[in-house]
């Protein structure tokens, strides 16, 4: 079985000795289970959210970008109307019959996500049909760097790929992992991880018209100005959190239904200043408050990277991080107040950062649980992660890097 060119995994992973080995190991498993002589290589990496926290629902800006941690499939279509996906690391095979789709056939899980977008294809239009595939992944479960958008994204890939000419445009990837979300998983998230996983590299995202949404790529890297970008895993995954997940945009949305408006991005602050008398719900208007200062921050966060005034994008990097703890309040869950992980990491890596008296540091993605982003000056680095680890094990700590090429097949 031949494996992409060696010029492509260079393109994508800046190396091609690790990444060949890996995707040689990828290919005889899909071949030892599924006896396929040929197979294609589909790649989909995770993402970090640099700038936007929690706005992309609500029609907001966010910068995010796709990071050295991807998902990987060796896959063909196997003539028939049932996906066969085998994951590594999972004892069960993925299995979903497209004759057969519905909620109550597939209620949860992964099974429930492959049939969510499998319907939410036919539902834009697209067509689906039988495949086997091997999937492996390094990016991080549960831990705030969108390992489901990743897994979400490779599938849309080979679907495009084998079905559909590679027609399927960023926007109806997205749409699609977001239907299988809010349909099938009750979770009522937004479109960024999609989006982040899908494009590739540092991209200025504008979601406010969902049917057509804005992006463009940025000249960035945290190494541009002489920092390392550090993932820290606090300890706690987020897989009980749908319901704080679903809370955040169900009360920006109360709040612009008060203001005459269905999101955020349709009004303004001063319109919600005008109102707040009028919102019974506090949070919601922090929320709110959060929503159009973060918007604005993105938008000054973009010009100061395309002004490469880097100490200013470190300094919105860092309100924006203290507006989710202080306004949006996603750092710990109260109806669980004292076990306050992202708060303790974030504490003491301040504590370090105050020392070296450089770098930032803020919750990451989601929130409540998972992970913080550290951004600290490449020289420290390798003190910081000796530093942190000591208070949540090494496993738990990754420095990465920005990656430019999102969902892609690779050959």
């Amino acid at each position: 079985m031949n494996l992409p060119e060696k010029a492509s995994f260079e393109k994508i992973y800046g190396e091609t000795e690790k990444c060949t080995e890996r995707f040689q190991d990828l290919a005889e498993k899909f071949a030892k289970i599924y006896k396929h002589d040929h197979a294609d290589f589909f790649t989909s990496p995770g993402r970090t959210e640099i700038i936007g926290n929690h706005v992309d629902h609500n029609g907001g800006k966010v910068i995010a970008g796709s990071i050295n941690l991807d998902t990987i499939g060796a896959a063909a279509p196997n003539g028939t109307n049932v996906i066969h996906i085998t994951s590594e690391g999972y004892r069960d095979e993925i299995v979903v019959d497209l004759d057969r789709i519905s909620r109550a056939n597939y209620p949860k899980g992964t099974f429930a996500l492959l049939a969510g977008m499998m319907e939410g294809a036919k539902k834009n239009g697209f067509k689906t049909a039988g495949f086997d595939a091997y999937v492996s992944t390094n990016v991080i479960a549960a831990a705030g760097v969108s390992s489901s958008a990743s897994f979400e994204m490779l599938i849309m890939v080979i679907i495009d790929y084998f079905f559909n000419d590679s027609k399927m445009t960023y926007t109806d990837y997205a749409k699609i992992g977001q239907y299988a979300e809010n349909v099938y998983w009750d979770k009522a998230s937004g479109m960024m991880d999609q989006m982040a996983c899908a494009v590739g590299g540092p991209v200025l995202f504008d979601f406010a018209d969902r049917n057509d949404l804005k992006y463009s790529k940025l000249d960035f890297s945290f190494g541009k100005f002489g920092h390392k970008l550090v993932i820290v895993n606090t300890g706690k995954g987020h897989a009980d959190l749908s319901q704080e997940y679903s809370e955040i945009p169900g009360e920006m949305k109360a709040a612009a239904k008060v203001l005459g408006a269905e999101l955020l991005h349709e009004t303004t602050l001063e319109n919600l200043l005008a109102h707040v008398n009028e919102i019974k719900d506090d949070r919601a208007i922090l929320r709110a408050i959060h929503f159009f200062e973060e918007t604005s921050r993105v938008e000054r966060a973009a010009d100061a990277i395309g002004e490469e005034n880097y100490q200013e994008f470190l300094k919105l990097m860092d309100e924006s991080g203290r507006s989710s703890w202080e306004l949006l309040q996603n750092c710990y869950c109260i109806k669980d107040c004292h076990e306050q992980k992202i708060p303790l990491v974030l504490a003491l890596t301040q504590l370090f950062l105050n020392k070296i008296g450089g770098g930032i540091c803020r919750v990451h993605g989601g929130g409540f649980a998972g992970v913080i982003a550290a951004i600290v000056p490449e020289k420290e680095m390798d003190n910081y992660v000796e530093y942190i680890a000591q208070y949540v094990g090494r496993d738990n700590v990754y420095p990465m890097d920005i990656r430019a090429v999102g969902a892609a097949h690779i050959g």
